[in-house]
């Protein structure tokens, strides 16, 4: 599994749905570049168990993330056709009806692999001359953090069973801009109001002796 944290997020063009109803072509994370943040995360598949409660829950604090200028976009390597027909089934019906962020299509997998979370690998078979995949051809639970200047800044893996947590990447994006705006660095657990260190002018003994 790669490290990307540092480095320029991985460019693509494909197709979305966006707003939950419209497919769109040559979608792009180019587009946020300078103006938002971004969390860009993977799921394993549509219409699944695990999957729907992480989108909604997203969904559920999309004006959390909103008011941070932060840009949520799913993705997974379903197709667009198979996106556009979950975002239309209503949540009784095991659908995630009312989701509007973006939901990216990576039918042909190259996103995934370019971000390291595609679960297998391409092989080839000397016996038969076959390109084969070895693994299941999803990816997993990938989340990336993404900076205005196009940067991953943050990364979380897990695998396909275990659910993220929507908390938690709200709590690294105030991590984050805090110590873009501030110039301090945040201990564990740290939260918006508590108290960051002054890297170059505090020394951890004196923050843990007073925290």
């Amino acid at each position: 599994m790669s490290v990307l944290v540092g480095k320029k997020a991985p460019g693509f063009s494909t197709t979305a749905v966006i707003k939950g109803s419209e497919i769109v072509e040559n979608f792009s994370l180019e587009q946020y570049l300078g103006k938002k943040y971004v969390i860009f995360f993977f799921y394993p598949k549509d219409f699944t168990f695990v999957c729907p409660t992480e989108i909604i829950a997203f969904q559920k604090k999309i004006e959390e993330f909103e008011k941070r200028d932060v840009a949520v976009v799913g993705c997974s390597t379903d197709s667009e056709f198979s996106h556009f027909q979950w975002l239309n089934t209503s949540q009784k019906e095991g659908g995630i009806k009312g989701v509007t962020f973006p939901i990216v299509a990576d039918l042909d997998k190259t996103i995934s692999t370019n971000y390291d979370v595609l679960a297998g690998e391409y092989d080839y078979d000397e016996k038969t001359g076959n390109t084969i995949f070895n693994g299941e051809p999803v990816a997993y639970r990938g989340l990336f953090l993404i900076d205005k200047e196009g940067i991953i800044r943050h990364q979380v893996v897990n695998d396909m069973p275990l659910g993220r947590s929507v908390d938690e990447t709200l709590r690294m994006v105030d991590a984050l801009q805090y110590c873009e705006k501030h110039g301090e660095v945040c201990p564990a657990d740290w939260h918006e109001g508590d108290k960051a260190i002054e890297e170059k002018h505090e020394s951890i003994a004196n923050y843990l002796a007073n925290n």
